[in-house]
């Protein structure tokens, strides 16, 4: 019993060193200027060149509305923490590599609560949270990003993922990567 107790403790050790946290301080702007909250994103593991096809075929079929039903489908590949909520799991998440580190663009399973869609009834198309963070490898000082706390989605004319925005973005500085997870 005890050595099949450590072998259980060690695959959940190999598990959570598989796992990437990215920790950042969320920066409200424009009507949010001031506000400031910090966050913290727990990748799992990258979203496959299958989950980029089923959200491109999903958007030729049925729009904002075809990638938000496909997305609730998808299994979390990851977590977004942010205070004053429960978190929402992440339903799409790559890695981009770019000239001086990558970037990691994300969106959210998330739901918009009845709450929201009351009181924001111009549209309820704008019902995911997603964003982007450029993590650079060279000089950690310049490592940045943004959140959009309310977006829709599209697929541009390239087949990838592009967040539109409804409100204003939170700008994301101070990032911290922790653990590495394989693509």
């Amino acid at each position: 019993m005890f050595l099949v107790l450590l072998v259980l403790i060690g695959i959940g050790a190999a598990t959570a060193a598989a796992q990437e946290v990215i920790d950042a301080n969320a920066m409200g702007t424009s009507t949010q200027m001031g506000k400031n909250v910090s966050i913290k994103l727990i990748i799992n593991q990258y979203s496959t060149p299958a989950d980029k096809k089923t959200l491109s075929d999903a958007f030729a079929k049925g729009q904002n509305q075809g990638l938000v039903d496909a997305l609730e489908k998808m299994k979390p590949v990851g977590r977004i923490q942010i205070p004053g909520t429960l978190g929402y799991d992440l339903a799409y998440v790559v890695s981009i590599p770019t000239p001086t580190g990558r970037k990691v663009r994300f969106v959210t399973n998330r739901k918009i609560a009845f709450g929201e869609a009351y009181r924001n009834t111009p549209s309820q198309a704008y019902n995911l949270t997603g964003g982007e963070i450029n993590i650079d490898n060279q000089d950690k000082g310049k490592s940045a990003g943004v959140l959009y706390p309310a977006a829709q989605l599209v697929i541009n004319k390239d087949g990838d993922l592009q967040i539109e925005l409804r409100k204003n973005p939170w700008r994301l500085t101070n990032i911290i990567v922790r653990g590495e997870t394989k693509e």
